[in-house]
Order: C-alpha cells, then sequence, then structure tokens
C-alpha cells in the first residue's frame, strides 16, 4: 500500500503515529514544548475515527494515574508531557513498572532545573535511564532525531512495551517535537478487539472467567521475601532487554580516530560537525545512540581499541558522557561537550570541543 506523504511537527506526528497504531486512550496535560500533541489529537476527533479516547486530565498526576488504570485493563494508552510534567508523573510511572504494565510516556524535553526555560534540551537523560521515580526500575527509552523517527517509534515503543510489560519513554527535545519535515504516514491499523486484548494480555483486567483465579495488578507486597522476588523478576527482564534491544547507528565508523556520541538533535548537528572534521582531514565517526536503554556498551567497547578518543554531544551539563566513560573503562579518553538552558549548540562549536579536548588534549 502506497504511503501517504504530509509536512508535519515532530509533536504532530506522535499523535498522528498514535491514532494509527491503534491506540486504545491518550491522557494528558498541556506544557511547552510537547502541546501539540494533545491539541492535535483534539482536533483530530480520533474517537470519530477509531474509537480512541482522548482526554486532558486536570494535572499530570491525574493524567499518569488514568493511564495506569488504562493499561491495567490490557490497553494500549499513552500520555505526554515536557519536564517538569514528566517529574509530577514519576510515582505513577514506578508504580506502573512495579505493576508491570505497558503504556507509552513522551517527553519533549527543556531546558531546567526547576520551571527552566520552555527552550530544548537533553537534561532528562538521568531521568529517563536512571529511573526518575523511587524503587529499582528501568524504561525502554528510545531517542529521536528526525519527524520520521517520531512517527515511527511509536510503533515500536508500543511493541516492546507489550513485549516486556513495561511502560517505554520516547526521549525527544523542542528541537524534534517543534521542527517540521517531510513525513511517511503508514495506513490505519484497527484497535484491537476485546478477545484480542485479553488473548494478549492473560495478566489484564478485563473480567474474570471461570477457568483462571482473579487478576491482581498492583506494586504493593508488604512481604520482603515476595518483595525481593519481584525486584530480581524485573532485573532479570531488563537484562533480557539490554541482551536483545540495543539499537544505535555507526557513522563512518570504519576507519575514524575520533568518534562523536550524540543522540536526538545533537546527532544530527553532530552530522555537520563530522563533515567539517572530515574536510580537514580528521577522520571522525559518529555513533547515535537509539536506545539510550539499553545502552549500547557492547559497540562501544569493540570500537574503544580502535580510535584516539570520544566526544559526547548532548545538550546537557554532562549526563549521557557518564554512560559512555563507563563503557570506554577509562582505556580512551572520553570528554564532554553541550550547551545548557535551552542554548543550541552549533556545528563549529562541536568541531572546536573536539579539536581542542580530545585531539589538542
Amino acid at each position: 500500500m502506497k504511503k501517504e506523504l504530509r509536512l508535519m511537527k515532530g509533536n504532530e506526528a506522535v499523535a498522528e503515529a498514535a491514532i494509527r497504531s491503534g491506540a486504545d486512550a491518550y491522557f494528558g496535560y498541556p506544557i511547552t514544548p510537547q502541546s501539540e500533541v494533545l491539541e492535535y489529537l483534539m482536533a483530530e476527533k480520533p474517537y470519530e475515527r477509531t474509537g480512541m479516547v482522548v482526554l486532558q486530565a486536570e494535572s499530570e498526576v491525574s493524567a499518569i494515574n488514568m493511564v495506569y488504570g488504562a493499561a491495567g485493563c490490557g490497553r494500549m494508552v499513552m500520555t505526554s508531557s515536557s519536564s517538569p510534567g514528566i517529574s509530577l508523573k514519576q510515582e505513577g510511572i514506578s508504580y506502573m513498572t512495579g505493576a508491570e504494565l505497558p503504556c507509552l510516556i513522551l517527553n519533549v524535553v527543556r531546558g531546567g532545573p526547576g520551571l527552566g526555560t520552555i527552550q530544548p534540551s537533553q537534561s532528562d537523560y538521568f531521568q529517563a535511564t536512571k529511573g526518575g521515580g523511587h524503587g529499582d526500575y528501568r524504561m525502554i527509552v528510545l531517542a529521536p532525531a528526525s519527524v520520521q523517527e517520531m512517527y515511527d517509534f511509536v510503533e515500536l515503543a508500543f511493541d516492546l512495551a507489550f513485549k516486556y510489560r513495561t511502560p517505554t519513554m520516547i526521549l525527544s527535545d523542542g528541537i524534534i517535537g517543534q521542527m517540521m519535515e517531510k513525513l511517511e504516514i503508514g495506513p490505519q491499523k484497527p484497535r484491537r478487539t476485546p478477545e484480542e486484548i485479553a488473548k494478549q494480555c492473560p495478566w489484564a483486567t478485563v473480567g474474570k472467567p471461570k477457568n483462571r483465579e482473579r487478576n491482581i495488578i498492583t506494586s504493593l507486597d508488604l512481604s520482603a521475601v515476595r518483595q525481593e522476588e519481584k525486584n530480581l523478576k524485573l532485573q532479570a527482564k531488563y537484562k533480557e532487554i539490554r541482551e536483545k534491544e540495543v539499537r544505535y547507528e555507526l557513522i563512518n565508523c570504519e576507519d575514524a580516530d575520533y568518534i562523536l556520541v550524540a543522540y536526538g538533535s545533537s546527532a544530527r548537528l553532530s552530522m555537520k560537525a563530522m563533515d567539517i572534521l572530515r574536510a580537514k582531514g580528521v577522520k571522525v565517526g559518529i555513533l547515535r545512540l537509539i536506545t539510550l536503554f539499553p545502552f549500547p556498551t557492547k559497540i562501544i567497547k569493540e570500537i574503544t581499541p580502535k580510535v584516539k578518543g570520544f566526544l559526547a554531544v548532548e545538550m546537557s551539563c554532562g549526563q549521557m558522557v557518564e554512560d559512555l566513560r563507563l563503557a570506554v573503562e577509562f582505556k580512551k579518553p572520553v570528554e564532554h561537550f553541550g550547551r545548557v538552558g535551552g542554548m543550541i549548540p552549533s556545528p563549529e562549536e562541536i568541531v572546536e570541543a573536539l579539536e581542542q579536548k580530545i585531539i589538542g588534549g
């Protein structure tokens, strides 16, 4: 079937992808720079198209707990917000992780800490990848670098969420969310029937058939023995995710002496910096992270003996660089370059940082 072409914002692409993926519901609350997700869904009236429910909750806390309830029924459900709003959702995210419930969460990151600014940033890396709420938990985290990936990652995120029964996050930023690009849109997928949900999600609270015990969904267990067992089960799941779901892109790394490691909009900026450096005769490649958790530790270990150094490029004071240093194991120089507070680095600044911190260092 021929795909439809449109010119859309990244935020709009996520919203259209949710409808077309057969999502059952969206619960959210407006906050810049992701408000277009909710606005687009309201304007499109997906209930008339597919039966998908769209509701603006009274707060971010309410929205994530509505997601909890719908996910407990085995429904494909999502929410979206931006940095401070995601902070408010952290308790609910931790509860859903403990209850092993699938959902999709979009974070279009803005500068912080606190209310910060409405300008783009990548300073929520720790919050997303280390478990921003309480407890020993992780989420699968996808980092799109284009409007097309904002669209494509919605279906991927839902697939991974249900495969592993875990909240999955798309970690974007204000650049990708607000920019407009040509987009290929796939066909509409039907929402699952109640019978299909019951078959796919035998754990869901969809009514008790006669041939099984009641499904009770909770993250609470007052028995330390059982709670330890639950935690160990989650850790085994995260180990499987690390083994099977790592995604990345290697660009011009075959002959590279130096590697720029970046994700999202920083990876796009690094592309131009790489071109400038190669025109100068400096062999530079890019490792673009697609999954932030799981982190591509294995490929970094394989690359490390072949290169002279790494530069982590991220719009933060230095967060992803910590995982990079752990993967490199201090066997080669690893430095960080970033702009913060909503400032966007230029390719020329990335070039200067590599020349001064790695090549000249």
